[in-house]
């Protein structure tokens, strides 16, 4: 204590004492990150010596992890280490000062002298600014001051602090190693960051049973075999480097629940990390494990049935006793119930009668949390709802939420939001959030092998999500994080700030990661291998080639696309640094050459037989051509375990998750036949791109977007905002539309097929229409958007998009005008096919 006050007595003085005490830090201009000595600016690293940290070491824990990561930092960037002091009166020439408003005695003096203007930062959630201050403190002669409005807010000035000077988000969980650097500056000003766009921003683990789990047991947590504290610390650093807060933690059955050990929760508090549970996992219970198969070791007796109208008294017990362990933890409670993993909540048959009882189980978990948090009432502690799967169907039936729960809308799995908040429903006082994929286990097949839905999908939907106020929370089922950790990434910086990668522009992001992450030389040329990965993804996934038919022209075009971009891949290795070589590898040139050689595989068998039954031996080639993609898959994934970054990544790369049929090598010609059997009929279609019309116009207020990056094609065209009002069918002519001039080269019947984004319908009653007409016709209103998950569904998220197929009587041969009317939020139109 006396430390303490000599230190603010000396502070006080010294600070009173300066001739600008205040100034209006809002105007000074945004800091800047150096290797030379300007002027004013601060040195973090100078000479071979690096300025010193200071912290206060009451302020939250997460500060001084954040303090610690911060030194080793700086030492990777510089071979230089700093000092972190806690307390001491006595300041450096030049400090970097650490703090927390309220909790920092250093930024709270700082606050007193009007060096640190407290109005940009007091209430703000998670809001920081890094600012450099000249003559805070006697012998002081100018400061770097990283102040946090709360916890999280000082913690996420450091790191990106960190990520201004090189150091990747990734640099552990993709081993992106900074260059070398002699020197770093700071330039005067001030950079304020916050508040962020999405309150709640995470990730959700899951289906790790092939990847992080066995990793995890095998390289971190050796002593449990498992998801543990040390893994969680790793995962808990790169949320706090990605600016996110918010855990789902892993649940599947290979894995013991979250909070089997003590130690995991108490890490996530240390890390200021929120936690939460999925959509089956209410009140932070991880079914599977602690009721399915330790509920006897945790209560002395075998569970009883797994339905809440014949066992409500220990399923209420068991939910009670995890809100008293967790209620000193900061955490988002899932409320509600489904089955004990993912499956349909058990109980009554009558539909009426089972949203009559799952209304009874939320607002008994309520009264379970009013009873236990006793100094935070129930419409206070964060709640979630999540109308996943048929919980949709229950909610749309008349469930009574209370409007302090928050609704955490689904995608359809394959990241197609399936519904959206209404204009009442936007004004509850729980808001709404997202609960979005971008790995997946289920039908119509899963996805869990390699990362690739765009940047472009995912900011038009949590866009179009936000646009519709769902600002609340979003969650990011990434699976194993590896290797979708660019689009994890994305994702975490779009729920920061929503306005900076908005979807007209999202197809840039790769370019600005790729710069960051490798630098400005290859920038360029990895977005352009990303765009077009991206593409062909979109087209068909590597784990849905088995599902998804190309004719022989439209296969030789997808393994030249390939083509091309592996071999420009490859080029880019040989230039890429010895220290982002395995970087590369992990980020690029896996994804890259795994997709392709899965394409090879499973075209090159088809091939196979196509020119075997013509008696063309070229048939055994591609056979052999297939075997050999196999083969190379299984060779670079024993790269990736084995041989990247010394073997670090020793079982977290599965190429056959689950081990489904596709992962297979097919089967392939053996013989050459004598007759044609299979000769493949070329489509006679004109192909017009949406972006090539000829007129456009949308009404007042909207405006019609070109969106490069997003579905078959690579471009669609959208209208903006992606909240506005739906045209009805009889004032079709008010929407916005767009006219193409087509050449019908025959009269009478043709057949018209618009392909556009598989998007699901905002509204439980809506819909996703466009009316097309030719000429004077009248024009034909279409309905994209399937009623439920059925076969149409499953086929338009295999094959990227979903069509509308409209016949047409052509009186003329030449020239017609074909106009398309855009009539729901949500219709992205990719091309016309004409027939």
């Amino acid at each position: 204590m006396l430390v303490r006050k000599s230190f603010l007595l000396s502070l006080l003085c010294f600070l009173c004492l300066t001739t600008n005490v205040l100034f209006a830090q809002e105007k000074k201009a945004t800091i800047r990150i150096t290797e030379k000595n300007i002027p004013l600016s601060f040195p973090i690293v100078e000479n071979g010596k690096s300025s010193s940290v200071y912290i206060d070491e009451k302020d939250a824990e997460v500060v001084g992890i954040a303090a610690e990561a911060f030194k080793n930092d700086i030492y990777l960037l510089t071979n230089v280490t700093p000092k972190i002091f806690k307390n001491t009166p006595v300041l450096s020439t030049y400090p970097i000062i650490v703090g927390t408003i309220g909790k920092s005695y250093y930024i709270d003096q700082l606050i007193k002298t009007g060096k640190i203007n407290k109005n940009t930062l007091v209430g703000k959630w998670e809001t920081f600014s890094i600012s450099v201050v000249e003559n805070p403190a006697k012998g002081v002669k100018r400061a770097l001051i990283i102040a946090g409005s709360d916890r999280r807010g000082t913690a996420f000035g450091v790191f990106e602090l960190s990520r201004m000077l090189g150091v990747s988000p990734l640099n552990w969980w993709a081993d992106v190693k900074p260059a070398h650097k002699n020197a770093l500056y700071v330039t005067t000003g001030q950079s304020l960051i916050g508040p962020p766009s999405v309150k709640y921003r995470g990730i959700f683990i899951n289906d790790e049973d092939w990847g992080i789990q066995p990793w995890a047991a095998k390289n971190m947590d050796t002593d449990v075999k498992d998801m543990g504290p040390k893994t969680y610390a790793k995962i808990f650093e790169l949320l706090l480097r990605l600016k996110a807060n918010y855990i789902w933690p892993a649940m599947h059955p290979s894995t013991k629940a979250f909070f089997y050990y003590k130690e995991n929760p108490k890490v996530a508090d240390k890390y200021a990390i929120v936690l939460g549970g999925s959509h089956c996992e209410p009140m932070l219970r991880n079914n599977v494990f602690e009721w399915a198969e330790n509920f006897e070791h945790e209560y002395g007796k075998k569970p009883g049935e797994w339905r809440y109208d014949l066992n409500k008294n220990e399923m209420a017990t068991y939910w009670t006793d995890r809100v008293l362990e967790a209620k000193n933890y900061e955490a988002v409670y899932t409320v509600g119930m489904r089955g004990i993993h993912d499956g349909s909540m058990p109980g009554p048959k009558d539909k009426n009668e089972k949203v009559r009882l799952l209304g009874e189980v939320i607002k008994d978990q309520r009264l379970m949390l009013d009873a236990t948090n006793l100094t935070q009432p129930v419409n206070t502690i964060p709640q979630i709802f999540c109308p996943y799967k048929e919980v949709l169907s229950l909610y749309q039936a008349g469930l009574d939420l209370p409007d302090d729960v928050t609704i955490v809308w689904a995608d359809d799995n394959h990241g197609y939001i399936r519904q959206l908040s209404n204009a009442q429903e936007q004004k509850r006082a729980g808001g709404s959030g997202v609960y979005y994929h971008i790995s997946y286990w289920g039908a119509p097949h899963d996805y869990l092998w390699l990362s690739s839905i765009s940047p472009s999908l995912i900011s038009y939907e949590l866009t179009k999500a936000y646009q519709y106020k769902a600002d609340r929370l979003w969650v990011i089922n990434v699976g194993d994080i590896k290797p979708a950790e660019m689009e994890t990434q994305f994702a975490m910086d779009l729920a920061w700030d929503v306005n900076k990668w908005r979807p007209e522009n999202a197809h840039n992001y790769a370019e600005s990661w790729a710069a960051e992450t490798f630098g400005q030389e290859f920038a360029k040329p990895i977005a352009e291998i990303k765009a077009i990965y991206y593409r062909l993804a979109h087209e068909a996934k590597p784990e849905h080639m088995g599902s998804v038919s190309f004719t022989d022209q439209q296969a030789n075009e997808r393994l030249a696309a390939y083509a091309a971009i592996y071999k420009n891949a490859v080029a880019l290795n040989e230039k890429i640094p010895p220290r982002l070589k395995d970087a590369y590898f992990e980020l690029i040139l896996y994804p890259v050459q795994g997709a392709y050689l899965m394409n090879q595989k499973i075209l090159y068998a088809k091939k196979s037989f196509l020119y075997a039954d013509r008696g063309d031996k070229q048939g055994l080639v591609y056979a052999q051509k297939a075997k050999d993609a196999f083969e190379e898959i299984k060779t670079i994934t024993v790269k990736y375990n084995k041989e990247i970054a010394g073997g670090k990544w020793d079982g977290i790369m599965d190429y056959r998750p689950r081990k489904l049929p596709v992962f297979d090598m097919p089967k392939v010609a053996t013989s050459i036949a004598e007759t044609v059997k299979n000769e493949v009929k070329s489509e006679n279609k004109q192909v017009i791109s949406a972006t090539t019309f000829v007129q456009r116009f949308a009404p007042k207020g909207t405006m019609l977007q070109t969106i490069k990056g997003l579905g078959v094609s690579g471009k669609g065209i959208s209208v903006f905002p992606l909240n506005f009002v739906p045209t009805k069918d009889n004032e079709f002519e008010k929407a916005a539309f767009l006219t193409y001039n087509v050449n019908f080269k025959t009269t009478g019947e043709h057949q018209i097929e618009v392909k556009c984004l598989p998007t699901q319908r905002v509204s439980a009653t809506g819909k996703v229409r466009y009316a097309i007409g030719v000429g004077n016709e009248k024009p034909q209103i279409i309905n994209i958007s399937p009623a439920a998950e059925n076969d149409i569904w499953k086929k338009n998220v295999l094959q990227g998009f979903a069509s509308g197929i409209t016949k047409h009587q052509i009186t003329k041969v030449g020239n017609s005008v074909v106009k398309i009317y855009l009539l729901d939020p949500g219709i992205v139109i990719n091309q016309l096919e004409i027939q």
